[in-house]
């Protein structure tokens, strides 16, 4: 008698692969197909093979805007990652305001990344909110304009990414404190180990987890980021900022006909995000396991 678990097991997983292939296998399939094509975003598409791949090898638009992401994702998972560590060592040292204070870095993720676009620009302007507190404290001389200056804009987009996310580090790092053995943090009290050296001794290395899933995350998002760039700069100034999400949207709704051409440099986009998320991932797997 056939057993009825499998028939049963595929009955409850046929709605969950019947959403995924159509929202998920379906749209990476037509993509793959769209950019071996030469469509303009109309029903008319011809087969052209590799052109637009090959096109990509030598467009500096394109080279640029890959350097710009990966520098960009970098600064965003360092600088992140290393206030959400000290936000999530302070909050662990501090339990009768741990509650408190872990909402608090919490909000932030709370506002869209639009409306918190639109409230740094106004912060980053001339005349805005930075620029007068340091003129406040006699510190004129590093008055910048933020979002119109090439050698800042990009790390003043990245703050903003920064500071909207480090919430969620900083709460994955606490979950990595909170499971720290007690066994382990004694005998390190009896050691005397303290400060600095109990962290980089004893924190640090039980860490390694929580250190992986934030690195990770953090680093798949800054790769995809779209509306900072978009909103604060639209990738200026002199294509500063111009990062590979906000380059397709450009391609492939800027009317220029390019539709097929925009959905590449998606293509490359996931490429990038997947081949770097796996290496990092992978990398600090083997730590784990060293550790």
């Amino acid at each position: 008698m056939i057993s009825k678990r499998p028939i049963v097991a595929l009955g409850f997983l046929l709605p969950a692969l019947a959403v995924y292939g159509l929202f998920i296998v379906y749209p990476l399939a037509n993509g793959l197909w769209l950019s071996l094509t030469d469509s303009r975003g109309g029903p008319k598409a011809d087969f052209v093979g590799l052109e637009q791949y090959s096109r990509l090898l030598t467009d500096g638009e394109v080279l640029r805007a890959v350097r710009t992401t990966v520098v960009y994702a970098f600064g965003v998972v360092v600088f992140q990652n290393i206030f959400g560590l000290l936000m999530a060592r302070a909050m662990y040292n501090r339990p009768r305001i741990r509650k408190l204070v872990s909402v608090l870095i919490l909000m932030p993720t709370l506002v869209a990344p639009v409306m918190a676009s639109f409230i740094f620009s106004y912060l980053y302007a001339p005349d805005g909110t930075i620029n007068q507190v340091l003129r406040g404290l006699g510190l004129e001389s590093f008055t910048r304009i933020w979002l119109g200056n090439p050698d800042t804009a990009l790390a003043a987009v990245a703050l903003v990414n920064t500071w909207m996310f480090a919430g969620y580090s900083a709460a994955i790092f606490l979950a990595g404190y909170l499971a720290l053995p007690a066994d382990v943090l004694e005998a390190a009290d009896l050691d005397g180990a303290s400060g600095f050296r109990r962290f980089r001794t004893v924190e640090w290395p039980l860490l390694a987890h929580s250190l992986t899933v934030n690195i990770t995350l953090s680093l798949i998002g800054s790769l995809k980021v779209f509306e900072f760039p978009f909103v604060l700069t639209n990738g200026g100034p002199a294509g500063s900022t111009t990062t590979l999400t906000l380059l397709v949207y450009r391609k492939v709704f800027g009317g220029a006909g390019e539709f097929a051409y925009g959905v590449t440099i998606a293509v490359l986009l996931l490429v990038i995000v997947v081949v770097l998320s796996s290496v990092a991932t992978s990398v600090l797997r083997m730590r784990e396991k060293r550790i």
